[in-house]
């Protein structure tokens, strides 16, 4: 999808992903695909606007893992960790690198070899400086296991995650 379309696109799919889940608020799973479009849409709208919509994912993946503490076998775990990563912390967001590490950690508890939790924490590490650990996990993503039904979003993953495995081997 061309980026002009991707935001109204998205804007669009967490409309109805609200409206679904106000008619499932107790299932855990349809949560944790509202948080995931929430947090894509923040990511596409970027900047200081998109910290409500980041907010948001952020409530509503978490009211999944009380429901469910495996989260969609991990993906709630993901996606937070991603959003403690990239949010801007301090007074302005909810941004925590040591939450972001909890969540990762995490999400690799209940799904080891998934290519989505590797390739993310390999990212994180990256940023923190610790390249050998991002190494390790980046490698892991690119032979980590394929889900059922997200099989283009893990080959995109498994792209980002060798290209991420020559950034930190030049």
């Amino acid at each position: 999808m061309p980026a002009s379309q991707r935001e109204g696109a998205l804007k669009a799919l967490a409309g109805e992903a609200e409206a679904l889940a106000g008619q499932h608020a107790d299932e855990a799973d349809v949560l944790v695909w509202q948080g995931i479009v929430l947090a894509a849409y923040a990511r596409e709208r970027g900047g200081l606007g998109a910290l409500g919509d980041a907010k948001a994912a952020r409530d509503v993946l978490e009211r999944a893992i009380t429901i469910d503490p495996e989260g969609y076998q991990g993906s709630a775990y993901v996606t937070l960790g991603a959003l403690y990563d990239r949010v801007p912390g301090g007074l302005i967001g909810f941004g925590d690198s040591d939450k972001a590490e909890q969540m990762f950690q995490r999400a690799l508890e209940i799904r080891p070899a998934g290519i989505d939790v590797n390739y993310y924490y390999a990212a994180f590490l990256a940023e923190e400086g610790n390249t050998q650990a991002a190494r390790e996990y980046a490698q892991r993503a690119l032979e980590g296991d394929v889900r059922q039904g997200r099989e283009a979003s893990d080959a995109a993953l498994r792209q980002d995650a060798q290209l991420l495995l020559e950034q930190l081997s030049s």
